[in-house]
């Protein structure tokens, strides 16, 4: 389980494709991987893989087909920089909300602007995910604990501080660029029992 508080920025050293898998390599720049172990989880843009090699500054983690159809990682290329966090330790500070690393689908982004300090970033509207994202939840996107600022049927729009703007990768993507997009479990779990309910 993660929180979506990005500890560090990665760097994509090599990737290795076959078919739709991936195995990537990846640099840390301040995350001691002393720490780690091979088998531990790590999540990168939001993706919770497992460490299967690593040495003192770099890791290696392997992507199966169904992350590779459903993720951005499949569009990453060398030296591309990556979100990480390490699983949350079970006596670790709680800081942003349940991440799961089990990314629901993808999707674009619309528009971006300055808002003095802030910058907001509006994204499309998945389909599947309407009722799952609401204004005022929370929601992990490329693996950052973000409060939605506003949602209706065709977009929804998040705000970084300047903090975040430099602690993690998402200020520096584009309009058009593809993000992962977990939404909050809570709201799947009461998605789920109102269907049962009807029944």
């Amino acid at each position: 389980m993660f929180t979506g508080i990005i500890e560090d920025i990665g760097t994509v050293q090599s990737i290795k494709q076959k078919k739709e898998t991936i195995q990537l390599n990846i640099t840390a720049n301040k995350i001691d991987l002393q720490a780690s172990q091979v088998g531990a989880s790590i999540a990168v843009n939001g993706v919770c893989l497992t460490i299967t090699a690593k040495k003192a500054s770099s890791f290696t983690a392997d992507v199966m087909p169904e992350t590779f159809r459903i993720t951005n990682l499949a569009k990453l290329k060398k030296d591309d920089a990556v979100n990480l966090e390490r699983a949350i330790p079970i006596d670790g500070r709680f800081n942003g909300h349940f991440v799961l690393g089990h990314v629901d689908q993808t999707t674009n982004i619309l528009r971006r602007y300055q808002d003095q300090t802030a910058l907001i970033m509006v994204f499309k509207m998945p389909f599947k995910l309407q009722k799952q994202i609401v204004t005022k939840g929370s929601i992990a996107i490329d693996g950052i604990s973000l409060t939605i600022i506003h949602a209706d049927k065709r977009e929804f729009k998040v705000g970084l501080i300047p903090h975040s703007q430099q602690e993690a990768t998402l200020a520096d993507k584009r309009i058009g660029n593809v993000v992962n997009l977990e939404t909050d479990v809570l709201a799947k779990y009461i998605e789920k029992q109102m269907q049962i309910s009807k029944f």
